[in-house]
């Protein structure tokens, strides 16, 4: 029995050819041929079963015999901002995971202790993309650029706020508890600060704009293990 062959193709219902990319690797590293069955995915909570009707050196049309909408299986909008690390590799490991896991949206911040002030989202984008095929994720997470620390906290958003850091000095709730204690299954968004953490300045203007102070546990997390807990704690929080 084949492995069923998925690709990402956004407004999969209303076309009827892989997108460049995807035909490239339909036909170049696959060998699709016509009547070869695929499944697409439009991002947006719907797969279709479809069949390769027509191949070329640079395209592959395709018929849809079904469409699959697909339930969540977590509620609310999942939302992680996170400041990058210097090795962007170690970043785009944890991008790979956080979409394996579940979750709807990411933020990069630039902040005081940040070692990356520059990151390219549309290499992150086709991270995200690679990991929701893999994983049969039938939503593709939103992927921001990069913002400044001040004007992210500023920004109105539905839901629940958190900030994590190590400051003793600032009461934590434990992340885990409160998401759990509180028997709600809504929007989240949870701040993750850089290797050298947030300041205290900045985790103190993140509490006057909303922002409740948690920690993740009593280990002290590398920062993409730290976005990695968060989101994983997110969406058992929340699942369905």
């Amino acid at each position: 029995m084949k492995e069923a062959r998925y690709f990402y193709v956004p407004n999969a219902g209303s076309s009827n050819e892989l997108p460049e990319d995807e035909a490239r690797h339909a036909i170049k590293v696959l060998r699709l041929q016509p009547q070869d069955e695929i499944f697409l995915m439009d991002g947006v909570g719907n797969f279709f079963q479809a069949e390769v009707s027509l191949t070329s050196s640079k395209h592959c049309l395709y018929e849809i015999k079904q469409q699959l909408p697909q339930e969540p299986t977590w509620k609310g909008h999942i939302h992680l901002a996170i400041a990058p690390t210097k090795d962007m590799g170690r970043m785009e490991w944890m991008v790979e995971k956080v979409t394996e896991v579940g979750f709807n949206e990411i933020s990069f911040l630039n902040c005081q202790f940040s070692e990356r002030k520059v990151l390219k989202a549309e290499r992150v984008e086709r991270i995200v993309v690679s990991a929701m095929k893999q994983s049969r994720k039938a939503w593709k997470p939103i992927v921001n650029e990069m913002l400044s620390f001040d004007a992210f906290i500023t920004k109105e958003l539905k839901g629940s706020k958190y900030i994590c850091h190590c400051y003793n000095e600032i009461e934590r709730k434990d992340f885990f508890t409160e998401l759990t204690k509180k028997d709600f299954q809504g929007d989240i968004t949870v701040l993750v600060g850089p290797e050298g953490d947030f300041s205290i300045s900045e985790v103190r203007k993140a509490i006057e704009n909303g922002y409740e102070s948690v920690t993740l546990g009593k280990s002290r997390l590398r920062t993409e293990t730290a976005g990695l807990s968060a989101v994983l704690i997110a969406n058992l929080a929340n699942r369905i």
